[in-house]
């Protein structure tokens, strides 16, 4: 009987993968609970103890010693108390082993909820201590099912839980699918450890490398910084810790094997594994990678860096979608603005230099210090003014007259109005002439040779075609040219 009790325990503890000493435990606090309620008053105090040896059990109640006892479970008499203990007196309390025969079916039903009760806290308490110091680690489970988008995977002793958040949304899974994930938090809740993983946290990354590559476990390679867009695309800065050694080889790897298993467990997510360099402006041009960069202008205030780029590999640094430009912000921890070779020297000459923007504000001063010295006057400036202005007329008055002295250009039977000849006062004439007083002015009425050749013109003329009341007529340019020829020949 004492052995299949032993034997009991012993599976027990297997099964739930708790020590011996938490099973017996939880089988002596359950055993209480059971006597109580038979064999002891419900408020007194009780302990029950199992050796682990033998496989005994034994009761131990709490008894007060009095002279008569009135109640055997709660009293015990002196002389009794004595036998237990020779230094006992009247009024102390003292543990008396008091283990019944047997107990009761209700009392072995109570026994065996307060055992499974028991073992699950203890299992519960167990997996999340387990649990708790692993967070920040990966570990490996299999899918067991999904709801409503979350997925349930199997890690052994429980249950994690990969929120949709977590998910990388390039993968699929299915259920059966062995995951490595790495395991976010750990929260205790009323039905157990609640475990949380994840397989988009940057982290996620820095482990699996710390797990590929033995440099970075050992501390010969460190990893300054990652920024990672799951699915898509990750970049990772690496440092030597020793003198003598290629962070960026130790990561890569002969021929590639160890990038190439991490970038397998990713299902064939990019990375770039750059150098990490104390210098900013050499970190931020290695962050952007593969471009070239031709400078960088770091501005500590803001925290932002202007970097320029060739015409031709903008497009590059700037990556698909601003990708390659966000992850070297987060890696670096800087705004970065890039411009293209072009752009930058457009913007430098379009901005004034500030030695000339001193310059012009000196010779300002010196402008208004001699307006100060040597104020000019109201009376002054309109004589200038005027004298100025005569120069400038000077000249077009003498082309005038030079245009007016110009004979008109005539053939050689040309014979003028006779009113051209009329004969002006001096009084009359203007001092200056233009080109529309001398030209000679369209006679009032034709003369009989003009009428002759006017009359003439009317009978050419073609129907439909409207006229002014000065004779000119609104015809094509063709029928006008030659109608004008005919005048010519007929006028002369």
């Amino acid at each position: 009987m004492k052995s299949d009790f032993l034997l009991a325990i012993t599976q027990l503890s297997a099964e739930k993968n708790l020590p011996k000493e938490v099973v017996i435990a939880a089988i002596e606090a359950a055993l209480v609970s059971a006597y109580r309620k038979e064999n002891f008053a419900p408020n007194q105090n009780l302990a029950v103890k199992i050796n682990p040896g033998n496989g005994q059990v034994e009761v131990w109640a709490e008894k007060i010693v009095v002279e008569k006892p009135s109640d055997r479970r709660q009293e015990i008499s002196l002389a009794d108390a004595r036998q237990i203990s020779p230094e006992t007196n009247m009024g102390d309390s003292l543990m008396v082993e008091s283990t019944p025969h047997d107990a009761g079916r209700i009392a072995a039903q109570t026994a065996k909820q307060v055992i499974l009760q028991r073992l699950h806290e203890a299992e519960h308490s167990a997996i999340f201590e387990e649990y708790a110091n692993r967070e920040t680690d990966v570990v490996t489970g299999l899918v067991q099912r999904i709801e409503a988008g979350q997925i349930i995977i199997d890690l052994g002793r429980t249950e994690a839980i990969l929120p949709v958040a977590e998910q990388v949304r390039t993968e699929r899974y299915r259920v059966g699918q062995r995951l490595k994930v790495l395991v976010l938090q750990v929260v205790r809740t009323g039905k157990g450890p609640r475990v949380v993983v994840s397989r988009s946290h940057p982290d996620f990354l820095r482990r699996l490398f710390e797990l590929e590559v033995p440099e970075i476990s050992g501390g010969a390679v460190q990893l300054k910084s990652i920024a990672r867009e799951a699915g898509h695309r990750s970049k990772v800065a690496v440092a030597a810790g020793q003198e003598g050694i290629d962070p960026i080889g130790c990561c890569v790897g002969l021929r590639g094997i160890r990038i190439q298993n991490v970038v397998n467990e990713l299902n064939g997510e990019k990375i770039d594994v750059i150098m990490w360099n104390p210098d900013t402006a050499v970190f931020i041009a290695n962050a952007l990678s593969p471009a070239n960069i031709v400078s960088v202008d770091l501005n500590h205030g803001e925290e932002v860096a202007s970097v320029v780029v060739p015409d031709r590999q903008l497009s590059l640094a700037i990556g698909k979608e601003g990708q390659n430009a966000r992850l070297a912000a987060k890696l670096t921890g800087w705004r970065i603005d890039i411009k293209s070779a072009s752009t930058a020297e457009a913007e430098k000459i379009a901005v004034p230099e500030p030695k000339a923007e001193a310059k012009t504000e000196v010779v300002t001063d010196e402008i208004a210090a001699a307006e100060e010295a040597e104020p000019v006057t109201v009376e002054e400036t309109p004589v200038e003014a005027v004298s100025e202005l005569e120069e400038i007329l000077e000249p077009a008055v003498e082309t005038t007259e030079e245009v007016a002295k110009e004979e008109p250009v005539a053939t050689e039977e040309y014979v003028p109005p006779e009113s051209f000849f009329e004969p002006q006062l001096a009084e009359e004439r203007p001092q200056l002439r233009f080109a529309e007083d001398i030209l000679p002015a369209k006679p009032a009425k034709a003369t009989s040779k003009s009428a002759k050749s006017v009359s003439k013109k009317k009978k050419k003329s073609v129907p439909g075609k409207s006229s002014t009341d000065e004779g000119v007529r609104l015809k094509k340019a063709r029928r006008g040219v030659e109608v004008a020829d005919e005048e010519e020949e007929e006028y002369y």
